[in-house]
Formats: structure tokens, sequence, C-alpha cells
């Protein structure tokens, strides 16, 4: 066999063992990268991109090492990678900024899956964050996804973060009515209520005088999970004790005369 071609087999050879060894290689320092990830406590959405970013930045090495020994110089391999990479990053503009979104939602956890959120468009309870997208489930199940470089530059309130939520309602009495008496109804109503709490003030006030009402500010804690069971039971309670009290809840009304 002439000797060009035993050193071109040999070099294949080569090539061919470093693509094997590092296979390998980057398989043992994966599974390191990994159990060192999941003992960190960061989100298991940011453990893939490490991963990959791993992966992908061992196998540019392991194929410079092997281009290297077949004799192709690594400089025009990277010039192409340059070049292949500044065409995607073009190409991927937006994809980036919901990108590096995703990252700084995961990094600073604004919220989390489960978290009812909300941002001048859209609201719903947190299904999934990934790094480009965060979907959220509505109360009526709808399914919306939403580009984490939307949400990463707007304000996001999360109604799920705080462990207890406080609960406003306003109701209005009319002018001929005791305000202290409805005053009374509405503390009764909400000490009735086990899942209010009692240890923290129960506010309850004159909240305005209008044209023709006078309004009332009840205002209570709970817990946040307790919110809607909360409200929707102030609400439907105190409708049921003014009426056995007497106390009318004025609303708007048309009085139509037509002439012959």
């Amino acid at each position: 066999m002439p000797e060009k071609y035993m050193n071109l087999l040999i070099k294949i050879g080569i090539v061919a063992l470093i693509l094997i060894v590092g296979y390998i290689a980057i398989k043992i320092v994966c599974k390191i990268v990994k159990k060192a990830l999941v003992k960190s406590g960061l989100d298991e959405v940011i453990h893939t991109f490490i991963i990959n970013c791993i992966k992908v930045i061992l196998w540019i090495v392991v194929l410079i090492t092997a281009l290297s020994k077949m004799g192709i110089p690594p400089t025009a391999f990277l010039t192409v990678l340059g070049a292949a990479g500044i065409a995607v990053a073009l190409a991927l503009q937006n994809s980036l900024s919901n990108f590096a979104g995703g990252i700084l939602i995961i990094c600073t956890k604004p919220y989390r899956k489960g978290d009812y959120i909300e941002d001048y468009e859209t609201a719903g309870k947190v299904e999934k964050i990934d790094l480009l997208y965060t979907t959220l489930i509505t109360f009526d199940n709808k399914i919306i996804t939403i580009p984490n470089g939307k949400l990463a530059n707007s304000t996001v309130v999360n109604y799920s973060k705080a462990e207890n939520r406080r609960v406003d309602c306003n109701f209005q009495i009319s002018y001929g009515d005791d305000i202290d008496k409805a005053k009374d109804i509405l503390r009764s109503v909400a000490v009735s209520n086990y899942k209010v709490f009692k240890d923290e003030d129960i506010v309850i006030g004159v909240s305005g005088h209008n044209d023709s009402s006078i309004g009332i500010d009840l205002k209570v804690w709970c817990k946040t999970e307790d919110y809607w069971d909360v409200k929707y039971y102030l609400e439907e309670k105190v409708k049921l004790a003014f009426d056995e009290a007497g106390i009318s809840i004025p609303f708007p009304q048309l009085d139509v005369n037509l002439k012959k």
C-alpha cells in the first residue's frame, strides 16, 4: 500500500478515535454537570439550556481538534462558524429577545409555575415557563402563549406570590338607611367566615357620597388561595343580610312618560 494512503488511513483512524473519545468525554461531563445543577436548586428549564451550551462548546473543541489532525486549519472552521452564527442571529432577532427574556425570568423568578399573573393584556395561571415562551391557562381553560421578551419588558402583577391577600368590597346603601347598622352587619358577615383572618384589622368605612347612595368599604384579609371564596361569600351574604335588616341597595332607575 502506498505511503500516502497509509498516512491517510492513520489520520482517519486518529480522527475517529478523537470523535469516539470526545463523545464519551462529553457524556461524562454532561452527567457531572447535570448532578451539580440538580443540587444547585436552579430552575429545571435552565438545566437543559446549560447542558446544551456545554455540549455545543465541547463538540466545537472536539471538531477543531479532529480537523487539525486532518490538516484543515482551525481558523477556516471558526470563520465559517462565525459567519453562520451572525446570519442566524440576524434571522432570529425576535427569538433572541425572547430567549434573553426567558433567561431573565428564570433567574429573577418574578413568577413560578402555578402562579396567577396578569399583564396589560392577558391574565392566567402559569402552566409552563420555557426559554422562549410562557404558557398561561385562563379560568375558562384557554391556553395563552406569551413571548418572554414581552413579559420581561412589561409590568406583571403576580397575585399568588404573597401568602396573604386583602379582599376589597364596596357596598351601596341609600341616604335614608342607618350607616352604623349597615357597618355592624358588614362586620358580623365578615367575622362569620372562618377563612377571614380575625387577628387582622377588618376595615369598614364610608367611601363616598354618591348621587343616590352612600358607599361603604369592607376590607378583610385571607389566604391567597381563599381569595375568591371569601369574595363571593361576602358579596352574597351582605346582600341577604341587608335584605333581612331592611337596608336597601340603590340601583339606577328610569321613568318613561308617554304623551299622547
